[in-house]
């Protein structure tokens, strides 16, 4: 009879534990959008951390093409996920989540890395010299024009290392300049529209040695969107993901769960 209750008991125990789990919300999707110059495996170590944390993710190839054109593409990919959704930009996709999460009720909250967050009518390139401190103009090569009209623009391979990545190894720095994915020299020049983080709580993370945007600038677009937690790595260049993919993770799974 002793034995028959400890198994009764032991059996409620479990029930408990599985229906608990099993009330616990599912974790928001991650939707990480990259910047200018980078593409999506600029994300790979914080999307290693974010998946061991049990994070669903969708890396986002971001055209780079255009703001409005660029935000409408991620927004799409957004209404096809039925779950909440954390929406992360780096650098010029910072403008694009600001345009893409208007519309979402799922958008729970924005993560700017190293990135632009647009009031309504500015542009990257206004922004980026809104203070001193870029060095990106002059590292940039001749523009490749293109046959259906306007520019794409890239980094001059052998001053990317010092100019986007200066604390990565040598040999990291050239394989990212090598497979960069270019911009249009239009995008960076294309006004924003009206920014989500007006009304959906945002965070941002950025270096302090970031010679694309100045820190001074985002320290500013991070006070004006009254960010929620705002994260300055030492040392950090404009790719902070990529040398420091814990403290932006973090920074992601805080966003996740709102503190």
């Amino acid at each position: 009879m002793n034995k028959l209750l400890a198994a009764l008991a032991m059996a409620g125990v479990l029930l408990s534990g599985l229906q608990a789990h099993a009330q616990q919300p599912a974790k928001p999707t991650i939707v990480l959008v990259h910047g200018a110059f980078a593409d999506t495996s600029s994300w790979n170590g914080v999307i290693k951390i974010l998946e061991k944390d049990g994070y669903p993710i969708v890396a986002a190839a971001n055209p780079l093409r255009g703001v409005a054109s660029d935000a409408g593409y991620i927004s799409d990919i957004v209404n096809s996920i039925k779950s909440p959704v954390v929406l992360v930009g780096h650098s010029y996709g910072g403008s694009v989540v600001s345009s893409a999460a208007n519309g979402h009720d799922n958008v729970k909250a924005l993560v700017y890395v190293s990135a632009f967050a647009p009031e309504a009518g500015e542009t990257a390139v206004g922004l980026t010299g809104k203070f001193p401190g870029s060095t990106l103009g002059p590292t940039l090569a001749p523009p490749v024009k293109l046959s259906g009209g306007g520019t794409d623009l890239y980094i001059q391979q052998d001053k990317f290392h010092e100019q986007f990545a200066a604390e990565l190894p040598e040999v990291d720095a050239k394989l990212m300049a090598a497979t960069q994915r270019p911009v249009t020299e239009s995008a960076l020049n294309e006004a924003s529209g009206d920014p989500a983080w007006k009304h959906i709580s945002s965070w941002f993370i950025y270096g302090d040695k970031d010679k694309n945007i100045p820190p001074q600038s985002l320290a500013f677009m991070a006070e004006r969107a009254h960010s929620h937690q705002t994260v300055v790595v030492k040392g950090a260049s404009h790719v902070v993901m990529v040398s420091n993919p814990e403290p932006v993770a973090r920074l992601i799974e805080s966003a996740a769960v709102g503190k």
